[in-house]
């Protein structure tokens, strides 16, 4: 796991990029199902964020392409928002849960 914290001025953000387990279809099933978490690539937003980017922002690269940008299929993106730490937990262990 991969993780990063940014600050500017008062306000921080942080983002970490995962990968799931079970490949690509594990990381799709990720982002669909957290509840809390809302699916876009705005990096820096005040809420929670997830994103797959061998389905999205990196859809158009082969899988030999993504090796080569060292990103796997499985891989999901996180930006952890302002919600409370406990909630985001639970929403990515529920999600987690069902896949």
């Amino acid at each position: 796991m991969t993780s990063r914290r940014a600050s500017c001025g008062m306000a921080s953000a942080a983002w970490s990029s995962s990968a799931s387990r079970g490949g690509r279809q594990s990381g799709l099933d990720l982002v669909d199902n957290v509840r809390l978490a809302t699916h876009l690539a705005n990096v820096g937003d005040a809420k929670t964020l997830i994103i797959h980017p061998a389905s999205t922002t990196h859809s158009q690269l082969t899988a030999e392409q993504l090796e080569a940008a060292h990103l796997s299929e499985d891989l999901v993106r996180l930006s952890v928002g302002i919600e409370s730490v406990d909630d985001i937990i639970a929403d990515l262990d529920q999600a987690l849960d069902r896949i």
